[in-house]
C-alpha cells in the first residue's frame, strides 16, 4: 500500500502527490502467484475483484462492479467493451471502488474530488457506500443529470466558475487546506489500479488472446493508462504474450497529447460535446505519451461532427452511450482511413458512459 515517486524515488505511506510535484505510484506492483490463468481459479461473479492478485488494494467497498460485456459490433467491424454498464453508468466506478477501498484502509474521514460529472458521481456513490462524507468540485455548467447523481448520493457540491482547470485548482486548494482526502481520478494511483481491470476482463473474455488494438477515449488518461498497466501486467505475469496497440481519442480543441505527437494544427478545432474529456493539461501526460510509444499506439483529435455521426451510429446499433463515448468509434474510422488500423485487424473499442446520464 506504500507509494513511491517514479521521478525522485521518495516513498510515502499516504500522500496525494510527491513533494517534487510528480504523481505517485504504488511502491510494489502485485502479480499473481499462478503461472497460468487456468491455475488462478478466477470467478467472474466477483466482478473486477476476481483479479485481486493484480490489485494493490484489498476489497473494502463494492457495489458489485465490473465484468462488463464484450460484444461484437458488426457495423463497426470491432468488438465493444460496454463499460457504461456500471452502478453509476460509467467506467469511473472501476477506479472509485479501488480508491474508496484505499480511503477506508488509510482511515480517511472525508474525501474530495473534482470532476466534470462522471468521476464525481462515482466517488460520491462509493463514498456513500463506505459511509464517508464526500465533497465534489464541479464546473458551474455541469450537466444537471450528473449534478443530481452527486447530490442524491449525499455529497456536498461546490460549483466553480471557469474552465475544467479552474475546478481542479479550487479542489487542490481545499485539499492543501486540510479539508479532505483527495480521491482524485487524475492523481490517485488507486484509481488507475481500478481502471486496469478492464484489460484483465478483456483478456479473460477472449480466452487470454490480446486484440491487435484497443481504441479508448482520452482526457486525463485514467482509462488509457489503466489499459496499458493492465495489459502490461498480464504480459509480465506470463498470462498473455504481448500488449495491444493503444489508440487514443481526444476532443478537437482539447487535445494536448495530439498536439505533442502531431503538432497544434492536428489538435485544433472545437468539440464542446465531448465534455467528459475536455482536459487541456492532463496530469499524467508524460506517462500517456510513454504508453503510446511503448505500444506503437497513436492519438487523434475528433471533431464535433465526427462525434455526432458516430453517436448516431452507436445508438442505432443498440449502444445507448453518452456523447463522449462516441469519440472512440469516430477515432477508429480515422485510424482506418489513415492506414493505422487495417481492415483485418482485431480491434476492441471501449464505451465509457451511459446515455441515461444525458
Amino acid at each position: 500500500m506504500d507509494l513511491r515517486c517514479p521521478d525522485c524515488a521518495r516513498e510515502y505511506t499516504d500522500r496525494w502527490r510527491c513533494a517534487c510535484g510528480a504523481p505517485l505510484r504504488f511502491a510494489e506492483r502485485p502479480l499473481p502467484a499462478a503461472d497460468t490463468p487456468g491455475d488462478a481459479g478466477l470467478d467472474p461473479r466477483k466482478g473486477l475483484w476476481a483479479f485481486a492478485p493484480f490489485l494493490p488494494v484489498e476489497r473494502r467497498v463494492t457495489l458489485g462492479e465490473g465484468y462488463t460485456p464484450l460484444v461484437d459490433a458488426p457495423g463497426f467491424d470491432a468488438a465493444v467493451k460496454l463499460d457504461y454498464l456500471f452502478p453509476t453508468g460509467s467506467f469511473k466506478d472501476r477506479g472509485a471502488a479501488t480508491t474508496l477501498s484505499r480511503a477506508v484502509a488509510v482511515g480517511a474521514d472525508r474525501v474530495v474530488e473534482d470532476s466534470s460529472g462522471n468521476a464525481g458521481a462515482a466517488i460520491a456513490t462509493y463514498a456513500a457506500r463506505a459511509r464517508i462524507p464526500a465533497e465534489i468540485y464541479v464546473p458551474a455548467d455541469v450537466k444537471a443529470s450528473k449534478l443530481r447523481a452527486i447530490r442524491r448520493a449525499g455529497a456536498d457540491v461546490v460549483r466553480v466558475d471557469g474552465d475544467r482547470g479552474d475546478v481542479t485548482d479550487a479542489c487542490v486548494e481545499a485539499v492543501e487546506a486540510g479539508e479532505g482526502w483527495y480521491a482524485s481520478h487524475a492523481w490517485n494511483p488507486a484509481f488507475v489500479a481500478g481502471t486496469a481491470t478492464m484489460a484483465y476482463e478483456i483478456a479473460h473474455q477472449r480466452d487470454w488472446s490480446v486484440p491487435d488494438a484497443v481504441v479508448l477515449p482520452l482526457g486525463h488518461g485514467t482509462m488509457f493508462l489503466g489499459a496499458y498497466r493492465g495489459f502490461r501486467a498480464l504480459r509480465d505475469a506470463g498470462w498473455t504474450d504481448r500488449i495491444p496497440r493503444l489508440l487514443g481519442a481526444q476532443a478537437a480543441g482539447y487535445a494536448p497529447v495530439v498536439a505533442e505527437l502531431h503538432g497544434e494544427a492536428a489538435a485544433a478545432g472545437d468539440n464542446s460535446v465531448a465534455d467528459g474529456i475536455r482536459i487541456r493539461e492532463p496530469v499524467q501526460k508524460r506517462r500517456i505519451l510513454a504508453a503510446v510509444e511503448a505500444t506503437g499506439g497513436d492519438v487523434v483529435a475528433v471533431s464535433e461532427p465526427a462525434l455526432e455521426a458516430a453517436l448516431d451510429r452507436l445508438h442505432r446499433a443498440g449502444f445507448y452511450t453518452e456523447p463522449t463515448c462516441a469519440v472512440a468509434p469516430a477515432a477508429l474510422e480515422m485510424y482506418r482511413d489513415r492506414g493505422v488500423v487495417d481492415d483485418g485487424d482485431d480491434v476492441v473499442v471501449a464505451l465509457s458512459g451511459s446515455g441515461l446520464k444525458e
